[in-house]
């Protein structure tokens, strides 16, 4: 159980590992996510679910090797064994036909879309997907996208690749090309989730963003994930992690997603030194 049955690095800092975890790949719907625990000491890590597959046994998570303990997870190999991994957790997306649904990845944030475009595919809707990197050789999922996208669009901070620009430009322009749009997803960095809901706001267009990246705990308890959303306090790892985007109060969530900037730094500084604790 929790074993590393496939490693791919997808680039230097991004890497993908098949697990084996036959009870949440059973269970485990589009949206959801599982919390990793690296060993007995380590901290808890929230990662999203990027498919399922029941008939294995086996989930697929991607990370990003951003923090310490992303970037020891980086190190594990081939058959190495996870200490934890608790899940499903999360409220599941909502898949229902909506019509014509764009679908919006920026950067990591195409692992999570995924699934969740996948079964929108699949529900009957007609599906418009954005993806952008800072570059040619950051842009994921490719393939994958392509196949389960009526669209596709992508994006490049330099231009290497598709269209120079950001997704919610490219957003802007099909929206000014008069394409119809019932439903965005959008899921990515938070300033690139509050943009996209700042384009779609004043056309009336539904727009749920995956707030994931507040998530520590991951059950409720810490209480580290607060977001104001509508005026109301919820929790992102027990109420989401997806909530409509023209609800959630983004100016308050970045301000939360500074509050441990100095210790992480910390903590990343010790252990590239070699002095921090193997966690």
């Amino acid at each position: 159980m929790n074993r590393i049955l496939k490693k791919r690095v997808l680039t230097s800092e991004i890497k993908l590992f098949e697990v084996e975890t036959p009870l949440i790949a059973k269970r485990a719907l589009p949206g959801q996510f599982v919390v990793l625990r690296l060993n007995e000491e380590g901290e808890r890590i929230p990662m999203t679910i990027v498919e399922a597959r029941p008939e294995e046994g086996v989930i697929l998570i991607i990370f990003q090797e951003v923090g310490k303990s992303t970037k020891q997870m980086g190190t594990m190999k081939e058959g190495d064994v996870i200490a934890d991994v608790i899940g499903p957790l999360g409220v599941p997306s909502e898949i229902e036909k909506f019509g014509r649904v764009v679908c919006i990845g920026g950067g990591v944030g195409v692992a999570p879309v995924y699934p969740i475009t996948k079964a929108l595919k699949e529900m009957g809707n007609y599906v418009i997907s954005i993806i952008g990197a800072r570059s040619k050789d950051l842009v994921l999922l490719e393939e994958r996208m392509r196949a389960i996208s009526d669209e596709l669009y992508i994006t490049t901070d330099d231009g290497s690749y598709g269209q120079k620009g950001f997704v919610s430009d490219e957003l802007q322009r099909l929206i000014d090309q008069g394409k119809k749009i019932d439903r965005a997803i959008a899921i990515g960095p938070v300033i690139m989730m509050k943009v996209v809901s700042e384009v779609t706001r004043p056309y009336g267009i539904k727009t749920i963003v995956s707030l994931n990246p507040i998530m520590v705990d991951g059950t409720g308890m810490c209480g580290a994930c607060r977001v104001e959303v509508g005026g109301e306090t919820k929790f992102t790892c027990v109420d989401g992690p997806d909530f409509d985007g023209h609800l959630v109060n983004f100016d308050l969530l970045m301000n939360r997603l500074r509050i441990y900037e100095r210790e992480e730094k910390i903590a990343l500084e010790e252990y590239g030194q070699g002095k921090g604790r193997n966690l």
